[in-house]
C-alpha cells in the first residue's frame, strides 16, 4: 500500500505498486501510520516527501469501496471522509516542511492531500490535476475548497480545478499557480523534490515553530476538518 524510507533527515512516502492508489481506508490507514513514524522518527530538522509509484499519485478516493450495487453508501463514504480529514490534520501540524511529488494523475480527494502539503511539484510528461466531482456529479466539501481557496492561486485559478473540473498538465497547473514547480518525468521529480528538501532542512528551523506557523496560515481549514457535510447530515453542536 505505501512504504517509508529515511534518507539522512528525509523521509519519502510513497504509495507502492502500480494500481491508481484510491484512497479507501487501507491505504489511508496505511498513511496515518507512516506519518506516525514519521512523527517518532524525526530529527531536529527533518523534511517529508510524499508521492507514488506508477502512472497514478493517487485516483481520489475508492468510490468502489464506497458502493453498494451501484450505489454510494453514505456510512462508507463517511469512513473515507474521515480518515482523509485526520491525514489532512496531520499533515498540517507534522512539525517539518511537507512536499507532494505529484508522479502521475492526482485526482479529487487526491489534490486535496497533495495539496495539504506545503509544496507541490509535478512530473511534466504524464498525468493531469483534475477536480472531477462536477463531472460525476458529487458535492465538493467545504473544507475541501477551503483548502483550495488558500492553496490554488487566484480565483480563476479555483475555477479551473471545482467550476470547469478542468484536467490540467504540469504545465497548466504551474501557470494557474497550483504547483511550484513541473519536471521531465516522475523520477526527476521526485529528485526535485530531495533537492527543494535538503534545502529547508539547511534552513535548520525549529520543527515545532515551523508547524505553529502553518497551523495559523490554514486556521480556517482546521476549523472546517470536524465536519464535512456532504457525509454528515446534521452539522453537531458546538
Amino acid at each position: 500500500m505505501c512504504s517509508l524510507e529515511k534518507s539522512g533527515n528525509i523521509f519519502i512516502l510513497t504509495l507502492t505498486g502500480p494500481g491508481e492508489h484510491r484512497l479507501n481506508p487501507t491505504l489511508l490507514d496505511a498513511i496515518s501510520a507512516a506519518l506516525s513514524q514519521v512523527r517518532a522518527d524525526r530529527s531536529t530538522s527533518s523534511a517529508l516527501i510524499t508521492t507514488a509509484e506508477g502512472k497514478f499519485f493517487s485516483n481520489g478516493y475508492d468510490l468502489a469501496w464506497a458502493s453498494t450495487s451501484g450505489v454510494l453508501s453514505h456510512d462508507r463514504a463517511k469512513i473515507m471522509s474521515s480518515k482523509l480529514r485526520s491525514i489532512v490534520a496531520d499533515l498540517i501540524s507534522v512539525p517539518m516542511p511537507t512536499i507532494a511529488a505529484i508522479s502521475g494523475h492526482c485526482s479529487a480527494a487526491a489534490v486535496i492531500l497533495a495539496l495539504s502539503h506545503d509544496y507541490v511539484l509535478m512530473r511534466n510528461d504524464r498525468g493531469f490535476i483534475y477536480m472531477s466531482e462536477l463531472d460525476i456529479g458529487l458535492r465538493i466539501p467545504e473544507w475541501f475548497v477551503s483548502l483550495i481557496q488558500i492553496k490554488a492561486g487566484s480565483p480563476r485559478s479555483q475555477r479551473e480545478l471545482m467550476l470547469r473540473a478542468a484536467k490540467l498538465t504540469a504545465q497548466d497547473a504551474l501557470k494557474w499557480g497550483i504547483v511550484d514547480s513541473a519536471h521531465v518525468s516522475a523520477d526527476e521529480t521526485v529528485k526535485a523534490a530531495i533537492r527543494l528538501g535538503e534545502n529547508l532542512i539547511g534552513r535548520k528551523w525549529d520543527g515545532h515553530v515551523y508547524a505553529q506557523i502553518r497551523m495559523r496560515m490554514l486556521a480556517t481549514v482546521l476549523e472546517k476538518l470536524g465536519y464535512d457535510e456532504t457525509v454528515s447530515p446534521t452539522r453537531p453542536r458546538l
